[in-house]
Formats: C-alpha cells, structure tokens, sequence
C-alpha cells in the first residue's frame, strides 16, 4: 500500500514538471533564414538560451510557424519528432557535420573546431571544404550570422535585431 502511494506521488511529480515551461536566461529578436532540401522557413523570431537548451522560433503573421528546441543531446522541430542530434544532422541537415553544428551557428560561435577560423575586426569567418561532402561559408559579423553550405543547400542566416 505504502509503495502505491509512493509510486502515485512520484508519476504525478513526473507529468507536472514535464508541463512545465523552461526558463531561458537570454532571449534576441531575430530574423531567421532557415533553407534546408526539407524545409524553408523564413522571418522574424526569437532566440531564446539558457544553459541547458536553445529554443529557435520563427514567426509568421503572429503564430509560430516553426520551433526548433536544442537541448544537450536531443533536437525538437515542430514538424518532426523529437531526435538525437547526429540522425537530425543526418535527416535535415548533412551527416557530416558535427553534432553541435546548429547550436554553434544559432549562437554565433566557431564550428567544426574553428577550423579555417580568420578573424576579423567585427567577428570572424571559416571557409570549410570536404570533396563532395560539403563546401561551407560561415561568418559571423557584427549582428549577423550566415552559414551557406553549397553542396548540401542549406543556408542558415540570423540578423540580430537589437
């Protein structure tokens, strides 16, 4: 009897704080280009970033039209399950990239390592080049962020608007 009880109070402890909201300590205003061969989603949005997760959101007309929740081990996009982030990489994105590639991007810091990382007064740019893997463009400039992968079709573009 004593364990039913116990069990109870713990699956209801479970589902209640599974409802509940994250807290982000940092949220931008943003407009986000995200172009994959899968989905193409561009407009205004929010980035919104604790130490745990990062949450991408894209507006249109006021409705949130895309969500992308990023998390230590797992990537959430509205349209797909929830996924880890290495089939993500492989099933939106490429296979390969590194598992931290979209975190890295949505934050403005280097990828892959800062392999081929020149700095520049106001940010800094990598030209990546796999054969037939991927040919990258990433910068990050003033309140910009661009990540063009030709070989792949992917541009990713975030204009900070504050």
């Amino acid at each position: 009897m004593l364990f039913k009880k116990f069990f109870e109070f713990s699956l209801l402890v479970i589902i209640l704080t599974a409802c509940t909201s994250k807290e982000y300590a940092k949220q931008e205003s943003v407009f986000i280009v995200f172009k994959t061969p899968t989905f193409k989603h561009a407009d205004l949005g929010f980035i919104y970033e604790n130490k745990d997760a990062l949450k991408v959101e894209i507006y249109n007309s006021g409705q949130a039209v895309m969500s992308l929740e990023i998390s230590q081990s797992f990537v959430c996009m509205s349209f797909l399950e929830c996924m880890g982030k290495k089939s993500f990489n492989e099933e939106v994105l490429s296979a390969y990239y590194p598992v931290t590639i979209l975190e890295n991007i949505f934050k403005g810091q280097e990828i892959f390592n800062g392999i081929n990382k020149i700095k520049t007064r106001n940010g800094f740019t990598q030209k990546l080049i796999k054969k037939d893997k991927y040919t990258i463009n990433y910068s990050v400039l003033n309140k910009q962020i661009v990540f063009r992968d030709t070989i792949n079709d992917i541009l990713i573009k975030v204009k900070r608007l504050k």
